[in-house]
């Protein structure tokens, strides 16, 4: 199976009404998510909503997990949280589903919508001009001890 087989299967299964537990790759969505060692939970989507994260199928035909940082009208705007730069858009349907919990290597789950994991990604989000500097920082020695 290709990569978008893959996705496609899974996007399907969450659009049945199932959570579908989905791997990351990279480190776009560095600090909260870790990819390569943290999956995401996936559900179908609702109504959707600044700060979410989700799987969408973006302008330049490529899939990715990325948090929503705008929507204006059937536009929705996305931004990885490792990212320094640049953005991706979509339309509304593009969005295919909703990332709701992240699960560690062991298996826990962490609900990423709760109150205090909100307000650290919008202070995230404000660090921004800066945020080059803290990745480094954070790849160079977090990452490396686990």
């Amino acid at each position: 199976m290709t990569d978008n087989e893959i996705i496609e299967s899974a996007i399907q299964l969450a659009h049945e009404g199932l959570s579908v537990t989905f791997p990351v790759k990279g480190w776009s969505m560095l600090p909260f998510i870790i990819g390569g060692r943290e999956s995401v939970v996936l559900r179908k989507p609702g109504e959707l909503a600044v700060g979410q994260v989700v799987l969408a199928y973006v302008y330049g035909d490529r899939y990715v997990v990325h948090r929503i940082i705008g929507i204006d009208g059937d536009e929705v705007t996305l931004m990885g949280d490792g990212n320094i730069a640049g953005t991706e858009q979509c339309r509304r349907d593009g969005v295919k589903a909703v990332a709701t919990h992240v699960v560690t290597r062991g298996g826990k789950q962490h609900d990423l919508y709760r109150p205090w994991r909100m307000r650290a990604v919008r202070l995230w989000r404000w660090l921004l001009p800066v945020r080059r500097w803290i990745l480094a920082i954070y790849k160079r020695t977090y990452l490396k001890l686990i």
